[in-house]
């Protein structure tokens, strides 16, 4: 009998959890330890952020479907990893803390026989000073709670402005010279702009970008030659070409490093300091990890085995040039090299080198987009590590068969732009491969019939259309697996 604990119930825990059960005999166990109770769709957090969806249609408690499915889970956060057991414990396992109810702050070990660290990342709003969401009039739509709070002091300053003459400045985008999820933040700038046409203020706002990208169009994958109604177009001229038409106006290339009420501070790549003032912002965070230590068995640190930030997989860390980045760098397998027992899909991975091209201020502060791992990646890597691990339990010695690096996997990025089955819109960007052969390749991408982009009504039905089909998926319905990740 195998013992799988799974660490994290997002989008890749879950994954992982759900096609462990379903191919594996119950004499095997599977335990998810997660400090959140709920499962939530983080796509449609958007939606929530906007007001048009309610925090309970994106999110389901995870205890009761768990308890039917056969899946164990404690409502925990891992403290301490122990990957060869200590004195008294001869199992690998980890330390982990309870974090609700009677079992809040009580600590327990954990063993395990496979451990996949599906944490995802630690939201680092620390990492900017003064970006707590819900003060300094800045707010984040990274949880369905942020974004309903979000929602409610977006509409509060939409019934303001409806009442007055009062214009107004709102400022989306990135707060910290390495954030990454463009995208997510490029979506909820659009379904803001839409929702004060819908209340007839528009015109008493000024909204604005700002990004970390040196280009628009960049999220995190250094930009995308596409095909776009039978042309070849760059992501950064379709963008600006969106941005013009709804006439927001963008910073680019800003490390936002302060926030005050009402104010951001940022540094830009000419090495110049400088502010913005809004009413209402949203600023995604650094994403980090989250700090875990490991020990061996006579209690020594050994983390650097284990983590960079994030964990560390079967990737080429060696530190080099941009010019001699390789798509081979990248995992495949996502598995610990030094215990080939734990693995790390999703964002939990530590990535070898950024996609978009490192760049820098004048005064050397680095400021470019990390990399993606949200969405279809973070499906796609844990279902294969789940494959892996199923085959190796299976056969009975380690078989790493299933492979899948972000230089030969897709991914699909649609963005709303307002919400309605006859009157929403959405703009759709599909590219292959996430990182590119940058050997090989002139930067964008040369383009394939695997990357191309589309706006319209179509695009809205194609992101809505996931929201209930994943949540499906996520519930463990009939033929749940037929969705493809």
């Amino acid at each position: 009998m195998a013992k799988i604990l799974v660490l994290g119930a997002g989008i890749a825990g879950h994954t992982v959890a759900a096609h462990l059960r379903r191919k594996l005999s119950k004499e095997h166990e599977i335990l998810v330890v997660s400090p959140n109770r709920n499962y939530q769709w983080v796509p449609s957090n958007i939606w929530v952020g906007i007001g048009r969806m309610k925090p309970k249609e994106v999110i389901f408690p995870l205890e009761p479907l768990y308890k039917r499915k056969g899946i164990g889970y404690k409502q925990a956060k891992a403290v301490s990893f122990h990957p060869e057991g200590d004195s008294s414990e001869t199992n690998p396992y980890i330390l982990v803390e309870g974090v609700f109810g009677e079992k809040l702050g009580k600590q327990e070990k954990v063993t395990y026989d496979y451990l996949i660290n599906a944490t995802g990342p630690k939201l680092a709003f620390d990492l900017t000073e003064g970006l707590n969401p819900g003060t300094n009039k800045v707010y984040s739509v990274c949880t369905y709670d942020h974004a309903d709070h979000a929602s409610k002091a977006l509409h509060q300053l939409i019934n303001e402005i409806k009442k007055s003459d009062k214009k107004v400045k709102i400022l989306i985008g990135t707060g910290h010279g390495k954030a990454t999820c463009q995208g997510a933040t490029f979506e909820y700038i659009l379904n803001v702009e839409k929702e004060l046409q819908k209340f007839g203020v528009r015109d008493k706002a000024e909204i604005t970008w700002i990004s970390n990208e040196y280009e628009l169009g960049d999220f995190g994958m250094d930009g995308m030659l596409m095909e776009y109604n039978g042309f070849n177009m760059k992501s950064k001229d379709m963008i600006e070409m969106i941005f013009e038409d709804r006439g927001i106006k963008w910073i680019l290339g800003a490390a936002v490093n302060k926030v005050e009420d009402g104010l951001v501070h940022y540094e830009n790549l000419d090495g110049e300091f400088k502010t913005e003032t809004f009413d209402f912002g949203m600023l995604i965070p650094a994403f980090s990890g989250h700090g875990f230590q490991a020990y061996d068995k006579t209690g020594q640190n050994i983390t650097e085995k284990l983590f960079k930030g994030f964990m560390i997989v079967d990737a080429d860390y060696t530190s080099k040039p941009y010019e001699d980045w390789s798509v081979q760098d990248w995992p495949e397998t996502y598995q610990n090299p030094s215990y080939k027992n734990i693995f790390a899909p999703g964002i939990a991975f530590a990535p070898p080198h950024s996609i978009s091209k490192p760049r820098k201020s004048k005064n050397g502060t680095e400021i470019f987009p990390s990399p993606p791992r949200t969405g279809m990646p973070s499906g796609i890597t844990a279902k294969l590590v789940a494959d892996n691990i199923i085959d190796s339990i299976k056969l009975g010695k380690e078989s790493m068969h299933h492979k899948g690096s972000l230089g030969n996997m897709g991914a699909a990025c649609i963005a709303s732009a307002g919400y309605g089955l006859t009157q929403g819109s959405g703009v759709s960007i599909t590219t292959y491969p996430i990182v590119p052969d940058y050997k090989n390749m002139v930067r964008p991408a040369v383009v394939t019939s695997k990357t191309f982009g589309d706006i319209g009504l179509a695009g809205h039905w194609v992101k809505l259309s996931p929201h209930y089909a994943f949540l499906y998926k996520a519930k463990m319905k009939p033929f749940w697996w037929l969705i493809p990740e």
